[in-house]
């Protein structure tokens, strides 16, 4: 068992470094994301009718409002349901397209079903939005629509994204990018706007939490979205749940990370993940961090990607 003196230890390690997991607003010169937000409304107009590709996070939520305020009708956010997106997120971006009044179109897509998808290699990202994207250009031809958007920005340029690379096989616009737009200044755009998800932690897919080469299964991301409702119902804000076979590796934010580490919680932790079908339980000492999937990945298929 860890003692106290081990557990004061790592926190004051911790505690030394800026929280990985903080979603703090930085400060961001106001006449230049003016700037910058007036570009990307130009950005939107010139593209015509625009379906955008909308997740409910962040990025994609402010593009699809920005682009309802300078489109109106002719717009349509587009959000994919599929077994990689959990429930919850669903129901929250659905939840704020109404509150906006952003015209919202749910479909389906089929990823799982993709070999090269459900393999879970260094391609799976490509193989996610290569389905997406595919399924969006059939619903752009037929509707009229005049282009595809998206909300890759400024800061997504520095990380292995391999969807990107399918975004531009699709010739998908980047209004945010385009407008030199980083996540913090998105952020500081919804928060002046009084948008709720303006400090909304980052959520990427499901699949993501799954260990590289392990297959990706509808019965893998049931357990793991169990498991991450478990953690969110423990009052936890910012984490991931990675699977990695018998073994479940928690990554819980690093401001959060001194209730997670107690005996209590622990306890908590191991009855919930055993019961999901685990062997062994870790609460990972780093704390989360985004991404962290890819250090598992070859430096020569991340230099490619770069």
């Amino acid at each position: 068992m860890v003692g106290t003196s081990e557990i004061a230890l790592a926190l004051s390690i911790f505690r030394l470094a800026r929280p990985a997991g903080t979603i703090g607003l930085v400060e961001i010169s106001g006449t230049n994301v003016g700037a910058k937000d007036f570009q990307l409304q130009e950005n939107l107009r010139r593209l015509g009718r625009v379906l955008v590709a909308y997740s409910g996070g962040v990025d994609s939520a402010y593009l699809a409002w920005a682009a309802h305020r300078a489109l109106g009708a002719k717009m349509l956010a587009v959000i994919a349901d599929s077994p990689s997106l959990a429930r919850t997120q669903l129901t929250d971006a659905i939840s704020f397209a109404k509150e906006q009044s952003i015209p919202l179109e749910v479909i389906p897509t089929s990823e799982l079903d993709r070999p090269e998808y459900a393999r879970n290699d260094g391609q799976r990202c490509f193989q996610c939005k290569d389905e997406l994207f595919a399924v969006m250009e059939s619903l752009r031809a037929a509707r009229g629509f005049d282009a595809i958007a998206y909300g890759v920005n400024l800061d997504d340029q520095g990380d292995f994204r391999p969807g990107q690379q399918a975004a531009k096989l699709h010739h998908v616009s980047a209004p945010l990018l385009n407008a030199g737009l980083t996540k913090q200044e998105i952020r500081e755009l919804a928060r002046q706007a009084g948008l709720r998800i303006w400090d909304k932690p980052a959520s990427a897919c499901l699949s993501s939490r799954i260990e590289y080469g392990r297959p990706v299964t509808r019965e893998a991301l049931d357990v793991v979205e169990r498991g991450e409702e478990a953690i969110r119902g423990l009052g936890f804000r910012q984490f991931r749940v990675r699977h990695h076979g018998d073994i479940v590796r928690i990554e819980i934010a690093r401001e959060e990370l001194e209730r997670a580490l107690t005996p209590a919680m622990a306890a908590q932790f191991t009855a919930i993940f055993k019961a999901l079908g685990f062997k062994f339980v870790t609460l990972d000492l780093e704390g989360f961090r985004s991404g962290s999937m890819n250090s598992l990945l070859p430096a020569e298929l991340l230099r490619r990607a770069g």
